[in-house]
């Protein structure tokens, strides 16, 4: 008898449970929505802001200048254009990673959570917004576009580009968003208005790679046309061009919070640039085919480079010197990233792994195994408690 009742009450308990089901996933639903409002809500929010502090911009400048209001005609297309910017001094901001120590991440216990077929075609760099849980992802659909994270909620998407895309960056505000393409242009596009704002169109051949300067005045990319480019983003013109590299630049940064720009060449060479005179400060030979990638730490006092034959080299950027050689695999290296702590590289290559490496031992941490086809782009958030990783399969995955 006391089995039985045992038994009625289970099964009582069972429906009284199955009962409750549907109210829960009824309330994580709607935990769910309200998180994508709240989300959208604040970028509203920074919309308006950025709204907001232009006008205030334009008055200001209104009134500096004494031009006249808007509606005089002739006068309306001349006010587009603000005065060019002026690159900081060298010593007048401080790196505020240059003190701080970082744990490195756990990359080996970093299992894939999500796989997202977001494109229609190979999708080709990411990049973390600089304050949100954002992603920019372009594609060679010719589209990017704007992901939550970590459910991967699309958020916005622009097109405009007339051939595949090849990089990205945000603003160091998180108000605007720069691409590069292989139609030989750079856009830059306004999440206040929603639109593209600016089109750079003086590179003869196709872009490949863009970088944000931390001022959020200027804006460097790296071209086919062996040439890299710096833009002025208040004149909306070209105030330097950094000429020496004999092949395709492939790959751009800046060296965190100076106003050095740093690039990696089919021509096996990694240079450092000075933005201000646009001459070449160092260059670093000892790549044995074309270099595909660099990055630099936050300290910036380390750069990391990879090349066709799957071959990633560290350089000390003061010693002007080969600190070390990983050789990761046969195939080529697509793109590398430091964590914060820049004890850890990860390194994305075309037969599909993603290995990360510890830069004072140079031994292997991990590989992450899951994409179908070359990986062509890796980044950590800010926080380095998320991975994303890109590939020629249509995909990109988070991994933590």
């Amino acid at each position: 008898q006391e089995k039985n009742k045992l038994t009625t009450d289970l099964k009582r308990l069972r429906k009284h449970y199955l009962s409750y089901e549907p109210t829960l996933t009824e309330l994580q639903r709607k935990y769910e929505v309200a998180m994508k409002e709240k989300m959208l809500m604040r970028l509203e929010r920074d919309r308006m802001r950025a709204r907001v502090a232009t006008l205030e911009q334009t008055v200001k400048q209104m009134q500096e200048e004494k031009l006249p209001p808007a509606d005089a005609g002739p006068e309306k297309t001349k006010s587009k254009k603000g005065r060019d910017s002026k690159l900081p001094p060298d010593d007048s901001v401080v790196n505020p990673y240059a003190e701080l120590d970082f744990d490195a991440p756990p990359l080996d216990r970093f299992q894939l959570r999500k796989t997202f077929r977001g494109h229609l075609n190979s999708v080709a760099a990411v990049a973390f917004h600089p304050r949100k849980p954002i992603l920019a992802t372009v594609s060679d659909d010719q589209t990017w576009k704007l992901w939550s994270v970590p459910d991967c909620d699309l958020i916005m998407s622009g097109e405009g580009h007339r051939d595949w895309m090849s990089g990205v960056d945000f603003h160091p505000n998180g108000t605007h968003l720069f691409t590069s393409s292989g139609d030989k242009t750079v856009k830059v596009w306004d999440f206040a208005q929603a639109s593209c704002t600016t089109t750079f169109a003086d590179h003869t051949q196709a872009v490949w790679d863009v970088a944000a300067h931390h001022s959020g005045d200027f804006l460097a990319s790296c071209s086919m046309d062996h040439t890299t480019r710096l833009w002025d983003l208040n004149s909306n013109r070209c105030r330097q061009t950094f000429r020496g590299h004999v092949d395709s630049v492939n790959s751009v940064c800046w060296q965190p919070f100076s106003n050095n720009v740093c690039t990696g060449s089919g021509d096996k060479t990694v240079s450092l640039w000075d933005a201000r005179s646009g001459l070449c400060v160092q260059t670093f030979y000892g790549h044995l085919n074309a270099c595909s990638h660099i990055c630099i730490n936050n300290r910036g006092d380390t750069i990391g480079s990879c090349d066709a034959d799957g071959v990633v080299k560290l350089w000390d950027v003061r010693m002007v010197a080969e600190i070390g050689t990983i050789e990761v695999c046969q195939h080529p290296v697509n793109q590398v990233c430091f964590d914060r702590s820049a004890t850890v590289l990860v390194a994305a290559s075309d037969d599909g792994m993603v290995r990360s490496y510890n830069t004072v031992t140079k031994e292997l941490i991990c590989e992450l195994r899951g994409h179908e086809d070359a990986v062509q782009a890796v980044v950590l958030d800010p926080t380095d408690s998320r991975l994303v990783t890109a590939s020629s399969d249509c995909t990109f995955r988070i991994w933590h």
